[in-house]
């Protein structure tokens, strides 16, 4: 086995006096895609920043290979100090580093590389950071949550990507697909120490949910062991005059351990506030239609909701998502065409921009609204401090300002005032950012169970598939159509994901007036940089490829091999099985260029 490139041994570190990381291990082989799984809070960040050489811990050991070249992407990059974004992208490369990648990735992700750093929105730069780690393709990337801010289609680009890279990778998201996509090894961070699994995030809740019960038949077993230990010292000696002092240090030891013992975090308790039914049509669109500035934002578009309906609304940045949203909820009047709303309705509303939120009120008074220490719940009184709980906040949270909150505070904040809310329709925009996989799973839960009717924006590709039973689906140019199902369903009927709308204009145009240009000698096909470069590169790589199944092959037809390590055979095996795979890819891939190299010069 190849040594490892990075290696984090019994890393130890405490924030304000309470242990964040307590004997923390994290080991990066080459080409190693692991995912690094966690609560919000359980130093998943901290301990990717330690692994990226940023953060020194308390105790433990790092080692980086020499001359490894490790790029780590941060939630909130900092783009000051340079120019322009393709300035900032290209001071990321190192010697010998190719120059295109620069351009090319700042093409691939939406960006021109002449937007200045201080004028950009917290999307676009993370699209810039996203385009500096990957461009010099590193030993290693380490990727904190690289999917916020991103649409649909730049995130199933950038699953794309990396799976074309060689780069190991370490990967902390709150994104199922893209964990199951591209992890094959899991590493659990939970209670300060960390456990590994050697299969991808597909398989890691059984895993854990496995490991967590096998803690509690321990503590079951710890507690059952005290009781008899405590029944001996109070009736094994009555006849003694002295006491078998062992057994009491015993005693003391095992009730230390106990104590000690670091239960695993708690859940959230999500339950939802029912208002009374809602009439059976819910909303009602017949040929709607809205436009800025002359760009069509919904053209002619008509839908029946109906009581218990779940309907997703998906598109690419900037195709209207959130303005389709407001007029199906009367919020915002269409240009032409009617909305009709059905008979009472009770809305509850989360914001993906956390609008609701006063970041100077304490999470106290955003739960009661200032009036005392009671929330109403459906109409009835609770305690804030008992309501906290069931979010996962601890009273000592209560007088904390909301700016003072993370991220995923934040989120659960605004789903536990939306949530206390007496309502028969839900409506949900990007209700999934900065909420971890356990608090996704119970509002996932929570949505199956409530009665009432969800209408719900998501760039998250599993939360969709889990939810919803049909799909508002961006087709460009303002036109939307509805499909039965969840994402995956959509994919099926239509044939592609969500497109990026540069694309679906460029696919879009027709002849006739506007598209001139069409017919114009310059706008003849040819092949991009990326295509060029790979038809350059692919016959070194299949070469490459071709030594090492000659290699792998080799060794696994010596002899006894199997019988002297049954380990190193399987281990072999599945080497020669991948590299058979990538072979089989690359020569296909390169057989498609080649045809459409001959046909585009003939």
């Amino acid at each position: 086995m190849a040594p490892p490139l990075l290696l984090l041994q019994n890393i130890a570190l405490t924030f304000g006096g309470t242990p964040l990381l307590e004997s923390a291990e994290l080991s990066v082989s080459p080409g190693e895609r692991l995912g690094l799984i966690g609560r919000n809070g359980s130093g998943k960040s901290t301990l990717l920043k330690i692994a990226a050489g940023l953060i020194q811990p308390d105790s433990g050991t790092r080692f980086a290979q020499p001359g490894a070249t490790i790029r780590y992407l941060p939630q909130e990059p900092d783009l000051s100090g340079h120019a322009n974004t393709l300035a900032y992208v290209e001071a990321g490369l190192g010697p010998g580093d190719p120059d295109y990648r620069a351009r090319y990735l700042l093409e691939q992700l939406g960006l021109t590389g002449e937007e200045e750093p201080s004028r950009l929105s917290g999307g676009e730069a993370r699209r810039a950071a996203l385009a500096r780690v990957l461009a010099p393709e590193p030993d290693i990337l380490l990727l904190d949550e690289p999917t916020n801010h991103l649409d649909l289609p730049a995130i199933e680009w950038l699953e794309s990507e990396i799976n074309t890279m060689r780069s190991a990778l370490v990967l902390i998201s709150h994104d199922r697909r893209f964990l199951e996509d591209l992890t094959r090894a899991t590493v659990w961070l939970d209670r300060g120490a960390t456990r590994r699994m050697e299969r991808g995030f597909r398989f890691f809740e059984e895993w854990r949910d496995q490991v967590l019960e096998e803690e509690e038949r321990d503590q079951q077993k710890l507690a059952r062991k005290i009781v008899a230990e405590e029944h001996w010292m109070r009736y094994g000696v009555t006849a003694r005059r002295k006491r078998n002092m062992r057994r009491v240090g015993e005693l003391a030891a095992l009730r230390q351990e106990f104590r000690e013992h670091r239960r695993a975090l708690g859940t959230v308790t999500v339950t939802t506030t029912e208002a009374e039914v809602s009439g059976k049509l819910v909303v009602e669109a017949e040929h709607i239609a809205k436009a800025y500035d002359g760009r069509p934002i919904v053209r002619d578009l008509s839908i029946r909701i109906q009581r218990g309906d779940r309907i997703g609304i998906v598109g690419p940045n900037g195709a209207g998502k959130t303005t389709l949203l407001k007029m199906l909820t009367g919020e915002l009047a269409p240009d032409s065409g009617t909305i009709k709303l059905g008979t009472n309705i009770e809305m509850a509303t989360l914001d993906q921009r956390r609008a609701a939120l006063d970041p100077l009120r304490s999470v106290r008074d955003t739960l009661t609204d200032g009036r005392g220490d009671q929330v109403f719940v459906g109409g009835n009184p609770r305690h804030v401090i008992g309501y906290m709980k069931d979010f996962l906040f601890s009273p000592e949270q209560a007088g904390t300002p909301v700016s003072s909150l993370s991220g995923g505070e934040r989120g659960r904040l605004l789903l536990a005032c939306a949530l206390a809310q007496a309502s028969n329709l839900m409506v949900l925009d990007e209700p999934t950012n900065d909420l971890d996989l356990e608090t996704l799973d119970l509002l996932e839960e929570m949505i199956d169970d409530y009665a009432g009717t969800v209408l719900l924006v998501s760039h998250d590709r599993d939360f969709l598939d889990r939810t919803v039973n049909a799909v508002i689906a961006y087709e460009g140019d303002g036109r939307w159509a509805v499909y039965a199902g969840g994402y995956s369903d959509m994919v099926a009927q239509r044939g592609k994901g969500v497109e990026a709308r540069g694309v679906e204009k460029a696919r879009d145009a027709k002849a006739g007036p506007g598209a001139k240009a069409a017919a114009k000698p310059a706008a003849r096909r040819k092949l991009s940089f990326k295509e060029k470069h790979a038809l350059d590169t692919l016959p070194k790589r299949i070469a490459e490829l071709e030594a090492e199944i000659g290699k792998l092959a080799g060794k696994m037809q010596a002899p006894n091999f199997y019988t002297r390590d049954p380990a190193g055979f399987a281990k072999a095996s599945a080497a020669l099985e991948a590299a058979q795979a990538s072979l089989s890819k690359a020569e296909e891939e390169w057989l498609e260029l080649e045809m459409l190299r001959e046909e585009l010069e003939g």
